[in-house]
């Protein structure tokens, strides 16, 4: 294992050696970062199994709610691997906090890896939308089999709700910000499902494969460079759609900066950063029905 981004506030990437595959192995495993999601994460679980997902790997970051005990009321055991992950760790030598997202996912890959298909690397606020058949294995099927697929956010903001709304966070939030590949400040990212017995490096937004190094495919299978990723050519939504329900209602929001921060300028920083975020969403938005869509055609009813 090897690290870079030596002058980095935290390590983003890590050099890794994947497991060959198992014999039979299959499916579409998630792995996730999260602590004291019990409003989410019963809805996030559930849409998800719904659509295909064979097993959630759960790194837990210390939850002291309900987050754990929903999970395990939500998925079955044999779908579910929960692991402790408190990780405020720093490299002395170097000077680095080490990154608890990439660590995770890199132990996912290496210790789990060898008996998915397909591995996706998401966090609470985000839900994977197959715009074609019913699973996301079966829209998987539009990227040719490529190793490595970078899905752009879908950015919702807060729909108008100026506090938490009773349905289901995918049913109460339609308007997103019109253009997935915005250039507009901390308004555009990818996150990325990939063959986890092929990649050689990991980081939170982007991985690289054994055989094709830093380039990756959108959902058509249309290969680019990593560095071409962010050009409007890359964009489709064909397949696969990535919704990022980033605000959710402007109290919720308001919450998600209280808990960031532990000195008044972290604090402040987070804070600016996520306002800009939303000012940027919410500058030019669209209607989006395409999981309501998704939904109602598949009978599929995730919990509030």
């Amino acid at each position: 294992m090897r690290f870079f981004d030596r002058k980095a506030p935290f390590t983003k990437r890590i050099e890794i050696e994947a497991p060959p595959p198992a014999a039979g192995r299959r499916g579409v495993a998630i792995a996730t970062v999260l602590k004291d999601e019990e409003h989410y994460v019963a809805e996030w679980a559930s849409f998800h199994r719904a659509v295909g997902v064979r097993h959630f790997l759960v790194y837990d970051d210390g939850s002291t709610d309900r987050t754990l005990p929903i999970l395990r009321d939500v998925l079955p055991p044999e779908s579910l691997t929960i692991l402790p992950w408190r990780f405020a760790m720093t490299d002395v030598r170097m000077g680095l906090a080490l990154n608890r997202q990439v660590f995770a996912f890199a132990h996912a890959i290496l210790n789990f890896g060898a008996d998915f298909r397909w591995m996706g690397f998401i966090d609470v606020d985000e839900f994977i939308l197959p715009k074609t058949g019913r699973t996301i294995e079966e829209a998987l099927a539009g990227a040719n089999g490529f190793p490595n697929i970078s899905l752009p956010w879908h950015m919702f903001g807060t729909s108008g709700h100026k506090t938490r709304p009773p349905g289901p966070v995918t049913r109460s939030y339609t308007r997103r910000s019109a253009d997935p590949m915005s250039r507009l400040k901390n308004a555009m990212n990818f996150k990325c499902i990939v063959d986890p017995c092929a990649v050689s490096e990991v980081s939170v937004h982007h991985f690289h494969t054994r055989e094709f190094g830093d380039r990756t495919a959108n959902d058509a299978g249309e290969v680019f460079p990593l560095a071409g990723r962010k050009a409007p050519a890359f964009y489709s939504s064909r397949y696969l759609q990535l919704n990022h329900y980033y605000t959710r209602s402007e109290e919720e929001f308001m919450r998600k900066i209280e808990r960031g921060g532990v000195s008044p300028t972290a604090w402040q920083k987070r804070k600016t950063r996520l306002t800009i975020a939303l000012e940027n969403i919410e500058k030019d938005e669209v209607e989006d029905s395409s999981m309501t869509d998704f939904l109602d055609r598949n009978g599929i009813l995730t919990a509030a």
